[in-house]
């Protein structure tokens, strides 16, 4: 830690979802590029699917979502559609 005084930062690992870490925080990614935010919280994107990557955007909701109408059956369809 640079500073022992500090506290150590909390992470909150969501199962589905993002990693949230207590801000300001700094993200290096793969490439090598520093992303940078002061907010008091941030949500990580570990599904990849962000628009908005490393930051999460929800996008893990929509493809959640899109599983759950599916069903065994496939995407749920409305009365009167034809087929």
């Amino acid at each position: 830690m640079p500073n022992s005084s500090e506290r150590p930062r909390r992470i909150r690992v969501d199962r589905d979802g993002p990693l949230l870490v207590e801000g300001p925080v700094e993200v290096t990614d793969g490439d090598g590029a520093v992303h940078e935010s002061h907010r008091f919280q941030v949500a990580i994107c570990t599904c990849r699917r962000s628009r908005t990557f490393p930051w999460c955007d929800t996008s893990h909701r929509r493809r959640e979502d899109l599983q759950e109408s599916a069903g065994p059956r496939g995407p749920a369809r409305d009365e009167g559609e034809e087929t």
